[in-house]
């Protein structure tokens, strides 16, 4: 994982896009806060899927969902 400002991004984007295709993080920063990643189309790819997992395979307790929205509030 890389992490830029955003101006050093916009300044060499070519050179930070190929780290990218390469399979390389890109993690850019405003002002010392971390405001945007830049991954592959593959990585989100994975990424999406694997955060819907268990909601696609119908691995959830809806009662527990519940019961911690209930604790939050």
């Amino acid at each position: 994982m890389t992490t830029v400002t955003a101006t050093e991004l916009q300044n060499n984007f070519g050179k930070y896009l190929q780290a990218v295709q390469s399979g390389n993080e890109v993690v850019i920063l405003r002002n010392g806060k971390e405001v945007a990643r830049l991954i592959s189309h593959e990585q989100s790819v994975s990424f999406l899927t694997d955060s819907l997992v268990g909601v696609l395979k119908g691995d959830y307790d809806e009662r527990a969902i519940r019961a911690e929205r209930t604790k939050r509030q």
